[in-house]
């Protein structure tokens, strides 16, 4: 999957529960790359839900936005368990590289467009402008990273809204938005949670940008 010098830095890969679930998917002969597949398929019926959630009537509504926020963080699990895997426990494949970054990248765009379809559903109009700006910003910061790599500097994974950041936004306005109903709200929170994800995104890739001159200059002086 990725080499050890551009893994990204995750405390959750130390956790007892963690390293118990990555050695179990092992021993089962679980394919670092069929977990990665089984990300996107998570990200697929988070993105559906989401955008099924702008028809639906409140109560309904609140009941799946709570299954989107488990099946984004069910991506984000597999995200986690395929690295392990493959690293850790020495699964990795000649494709893993692309497994690794090329499923997120739909990933992302999926989720991010799938909540903006739901505001449009709600009658917010900027709704799929979020959704479309979100996950074009999310594809950038990704380029940045690998921009950075592919001129042989380290891969950059600064905040404040990275990957994990997003879909951690993401997921508390699936959640938000799914208590909206007790005050009559339709959409509110989630236009709250993806406008932080745009303006986060937005310096996120500043300070990557940032950095990458950075290094750059150094590296020439």
């Amino acid at each position: 999957m990725t080499d050890l010098d551009n893994r990204r830095p995750l405390k959750v890969r130390e956790t007892a529960w963690a390293k118990d679930f990555a050695a179990q998917l092992a021993r089962s002969h679980a394919t670092p790359d069929l977990i990665s597949a089984l990300g996107v398929v998570f990200a697929i019926l988070g993105a559906a839900i989401l955008a099924l959630g702008g028809v639906l009537p409140p109560i309904p509504r609140a009941i799946i936005l709570i299954i989107a926020a488990a099946a984004i963080q069910g991506r984000l699990l597999c995200n986690l368990l395929d690295g392990m895997v493959a690293v850790e426990h020495g699964r990795a494949s000649s494709a893993g590289p692309i497994w690794n970054e090329l499923p997120d990248r739909f990933s992302d765009a999926m989720l991010l467009a799938g909540a903006g379809y739901m505001l449009s559903g709600l009658g917010w109009r900027i709704g799929p402008s979020l959704g479309g700006a979100a996950a074009v910003l999310a594809v950038i910061t990704a380029y940045v990273r690998e921009l950075g790599r592919g001129l042989g500097l380290p891969a950059d994974f600064t905040g404040p809204m990275a990957k994990q950041q997003r879909m951690v936004v993401l997921t508390g306005g699936c959640l938000l938005s799914a208590i909206e109903p007790f005050w009559n709200g339709a959409g509110q929170m989630m236009i709250v949670a993806m406008a932080v994800i745009v303006v986060g995104t937005v310096w996120t890739i500043g300070r990557r940008v940032r950095n990458l001159a950075a290094g750059l200059k150094a590296r020439q002086s």
